[in-house]
């Protein structure tokens, strides 16, 4: 006999058949991403390769699972775009700080070079000014810098204490080929490394320290003093003056025997410089009291209220003067005889003194005769200014910093050219460039210009930590700078 059908087993059978479903398709799904988010990929890490097994969907999902830590400089390449595909490539170069030298000026440079004759070949791949380069090696018995190759392709040329000598072994780094040379460095000792064509030259400069000494002049002081003795406006030289003499001495550097620093240490005066005193007759007096004895009346030009006033106010102040008979003591005829009002007429050339004033005005005596000044102590020479860490670099200088970094990543040529024609447009090539209206700012207008921080606090002064950026910027965005150039040609920007 058959089950009746009811709607409570057609519901039952309905969610039976749903749940099997969404079983099969999340086994299927597991499946799926199983065979296919398992990887095996080739990496590379600075030159040791290995298979590695893995589910990661990126690169850097990859380094992290294997414990590689990423730096800054470090070069990252794939075999295809950043996700990981299943038989897939990584290289990985771990990049270390070197110095080098462009025209005379210090700059820290990150390569991932095998050897200083590669570092110096990418330099010379992208080079397009006369710019001079060598690389400092500041401690060659350094792990990273100084065990590092000199040249893996042939000899190197040993220039040492004016000597010059050929290593047949080029492979060996700094230290080995010195030591094979017998040659021992001192503590503070330049080791460089430098190509001239085809030769690669080892160099090596000895510093050495001492005071050198300097004699200045002081001149002497000239002084002047009134003689009465003399007739006005003649002079004669009573004390001929005499310069003297400070010593300076300075601290110096010397690079194999040639100054090329000097710091002031100590300054003494020698011999003191004598003064020249010069003998000057008086003034000529100019016969002036006639017209100034007595009380000067009011110009008739000057009616002004003020000074007629002032001269009413001092007519009582002199004593002498015979206008007062008329007023009371004319009644007294005794009085009148007793004082001395009658030589008061005396003094009546008194006021004579009161513009006595205009007398010392023709006598410039003090005037001439000023304190004589100390000998002036010369300015102690300025200090050379430090070899700080920013670099300020001129766009030849700047373009072989970057023709280098280029050429590490393989961007050498059309490549490199694009990137001239990137950053001719955008900045000229100028470290201190900025774009007022939109605050983008350096060789590549990074914006916002914070950005740069990553690659160096000194961001704003540092050409090389601008490049370093830039480069970073168009390898993550763009992938070359062709492709950024290409990009910016239709878009304005980049």
């Amino acid at each position: 006999m058959s089950r009746r059908w009811t709607p409570q087993q057609f519901i039952l059978r309905r969610r039976l058949r749903i749940i099997a479903c969404a079983i099969i398709v999340t086994l299927s799904m597991i499946l799926s991403f199983v065979l296919t988010a398992r990887k095996s990929v080739a990496l590379t890490v600075n030159g040791e390769t290995r298979q590695v097994t893995t589910y990661a969907l990126s690169v850097d999902g990859l380094l992290k699972q294997e414990g590689i830590e990423r730096k800054t400089h470090d070069l990252v390449e794939t075999s295809a775009s950043d996700r990981l595909v299943n038989h897939g490539t990584v290289t990985v170069q771990s990049a270390y700080q070197t110095t080098i030298n462009l025209d005379g000026q210090e700059v820290p440079f990150w390569t991932t070079a095998t050897s200083v004759d590669q570092l110096l070949g990418f330099f010379e791949s992208n080079r397009r000014n006369a710019t001079k380069v060598k690389v400092d090696i500041k401690n060659v018995y350094n792990q990273l810098t100084g065990g590092l190759a000199i040249n893996e392709a042939g000899p190197v040329t040993v220039i040492a204490d004016n000597k010059t000598s050929e290593a047949p072994n080029g492979k060996l780094p700094a230290a080995s080929i010195l030591d094979s040379k017998g040659i021992v460095l001192g503590r503070e000792d330049r080791v460089s490394v430098e190509k001239n064509g085809s030769q690669t030259i080892l160099r090596v400069q000895r510093v050495t320290h001492g005071q050198t000494t300097e004699d200045i002049v002081v001149p002497f002081t000239n002084r002047t003093v009134v003689d009465d003795s003399l007739e006005p406006g003649q002079t004669v030289i009573r004390q001929q003056g005499v310069s003297g003499q400070q010593t300076r001495t300075y601290q110096t550097t010397l690079v194999d025997g040639v100054i090329e620093s000097s710091t002031l240490i100590a300054e003494k005066i020698t011999r003191q410089p004598i003064d020249q005193v010069t003998a000057i007759g008086p003034a000529r007096q100019e016969p002036k009291q006639e017209n100034t004895s007595g009380p000067v009346p009011p110009a008739n030009d000057t009616p002004d209220k003020e000074k007629t006033d002032r001269k009413e106010q001092d007519k009582p102040k002199q004593p002498g003067s015979p206008t007062p008979a008329p007023p009371a003591p004319a009644p007294a005829p005794a009085p009148a005889p007793a004082p001395a009002p009658a030589p008061a007429p005396a003094p009546a050339p008194a006021p004579a003194p009161a513009p006595a004033p205009p007398a010392p005005a023709p006598a410039p005596a003090p005037a001439p005769t000023p304190t004589p000044a100390p000998a002036p102590a010369p300015a102690p020479a300025p200090a050379p200014a430090p070899n700080g860490r920013l670099w300020h670099a001129s766009p030849a200088q700047a373009q072989a910093y970057a023709g280098a970094v280029c050429a590490q990543r393989g961007w050498t040529g059309k490549q490199f050219d694009d990137l001239v024609s990137l950053w001719n447009r955008e900045s000229g090539w100028r470290w201190w460039a900025e774009n007022r209206s939109s605050g983008a700012y350096g060789i590549p207008q990074a914006l916002p210009a914070s950005k740069m921080a990553t690659f160096g606090n000194n961001w704003r002064d540092d050409a090389a930590v601008q490049i370093d950026w830039g480069l970073s910027y168009i390898a993550g965005r763009y992938g070359t700078p062709s492709a950024a150039w290409a990009f910016f040609l239709k878009k304005g920007h980049y």
